[in-house]
C-alpha cells in the first residue's frame, strides 16, 4: 500500500525556514482539547502512567496518541489528533509516558526513545475494550516509540494502522545535530536539558544512588546528559549503547501493520537522511519527506489562519481503514 497526501504541503509563508516552523507551530498550535477523563494505568512494575481519554461509539474507531520527549497530552499536536478524532465520532486516549502528566512516576527508571512496555500495554487494554479500528500517532520521541513498539511486534503489533511524525530514527545522529553549533540549537537544547535536570534532580533525592548528581549537573548536551542519567537508569552501559538498542532506523524492515511516515528534509533536530532510504523497501510503510515542515511543524495555510498539515495527513491515512 502507498497513501498519496490529500494535498501537497505548502509552507505558510513566511516561514519556509526549518526554525520558523517549528517555533511558530509549538506557540501557535489551539491546545484545547474535547472533554477528556483522566484515567491513571496502573503497571506491572509498579508504576503508573496517565491518560487522557474519550470514548466513541460502538464501533467506531479509536486513536492513541504518543507525545514527544518532554512534552505531554497537552501538547497542541496532540490535541490536535483529539480533536480530529472527535470531529470523526471516534474515541482517542493520550499517553503520558511516565512523569510526564504533571505527577513524579513512583519508580526511579522513567521513560526513554526505545521503551516499548507502556504504550504496548496501553494498545493491548484498548484493543480488547474497542470493537473499532484502533490506530496510533506518534510525534518525535513517540513516533520512535511506536515504530520500535511496531517492529518488535511485527504482524501481531495491536493495531489497524499508525502514523510516525518526525521521528528521530537515528537517535545518534539526532543528538549530534541538537548538540551541534548554532544559537537555535542551542536554544532547543537547553530547553529540553532544563526539564530532564529539573526532573532528575528530583529523582536523585528519592533514590540517591540511581546515577552519578555531579555528571548530570555538568552535562551541556544531550548525549552527555543521556549518558550520566538515561542510560544508567535504563539499562545502558552509555548514551551510544542507548543509542544504538532504542533507535527504529534500522529495524524499519520489520513492521507489518500498515504505516505513515512523516517528515520534513530540513528538520532542524534531525540529521539527513531523516528517513532511511530502506524504508521505501517496506510495503508496509508509506514514506512522506517535505522539502519544509521542520520538526513537528508542517504549519501550512496563513500565519494568521495556520493549518498543520502533518496531522491532518496522518487522520486522512486512518481513514482509509475505516
Amino acid at each position: 500500500m502507498s497513501f498519496q497526501p490529500t494535498e501537497p504541503f505548502v509552507a505558510a509563508p513566511g516561514l519556509t525556514n526549518e526554525h520558523a516552523q517549528t517555533i511558530y507551530a509549538n506557540f501557535v498550535r489551539p491546545r484545547h482539547a474535547p472533554p477528556l477523563k483522566r484515567q491513571r494505568r496502573e503497571l506491572p512494575d509498579g508504576d503508573f502512567v496517565d491518560l487522557d481519554t474519550f470514548d466513541g461509539p460502538s464501533g467506531a474507531p479509536h486513536v492513541v496518541a504518543l507525545h514527544g520527549l518532554e512534552s505531554s497530552s497537552q501538547a497542541g499536536y496532540i490535541t490536535a489528533i483529539l480533536r480530529g478524532a472527535a470531529q470523526r465520532g471516534w474515541g482517542a486516549t493520550a499517553l503520558n509516558f511516565r512523569s510526564c502528566s504533571g505527577e513524579p512516576n513512583r519508580l526511579a527508571r522513567t521513560y526513554h526513545s526505545g521503551h516499548i512496555d507502556d504504550a504496548l500495554g496501553l494498545l493491548r487494554d484498548l484493543r480488547a475494550r474497542v470493537t473499532g479500528p484502533l490506530f496510533a500517532v506518534g510525534f518525535s520521541l513517540g513516533a520512535n516509540v511506536l515504530c520500535r513498539l511496531l517492529e518488535d511486534q511485527g504482524e501481531e503489533a495491536p493495531v489497524r494502522a499508525a502514523a510516525s511524525i518526525s521521528a528521530p530514527y537515528d537517535l545518534d545522529a539526532c543528538c549530534a545535530k541538537l548538540d551541534g553549533p548554532g544559537p537555535f540549537h542551542r536554544i532547543y537544547r537547553e530547553r529540553f536539558l532544563r526539564t530532564l535536570k529539573s526532573k532528575a534532580r528530583a529523582k536523585l533525592k528519592r533514590f540517591p544512588n540511581a546515577f552519578d548528581g555531579r555528571a548530570m549537573e555538568a552535562a551541556r548536551t544531550v548525549r552527555q546528559f543521556d549518558h550520566a542519567v538515561t542510560a544508567p537508569l535504563h539499562g545502558f552501559n552509555s548514551a551510544e549503547h542507548y543509542y544504538a538498542e532504542s533507535s527504529s532506523g534500522p529495524r524499519l524492515h520489520a513492521i507489518r501493520k500498515p504505516t505513515l511516515l512523516i517528515s520534513a528534509e530540513d528538520d532542524p533536530m534531525l540529521q539527513a537522511p531523516v528517513i532511511p532510504p530502506e524504508a521505501k523497501d517496506n510495503p508496509h510503510l508509506s514514506v512522506v519527506l517535505t522539502p519544509h515542515g521542520g520538526h513537528v511543524g508542517f504549519v501550512a495555510g496563513k500565519l494568521h489562519r495556520p493549518r498543520f498539515w502533518a496531522e491532518d495527513q496522518a487522520l486522512a491515512f486512518f481513514d482509509t481503514f475505516r
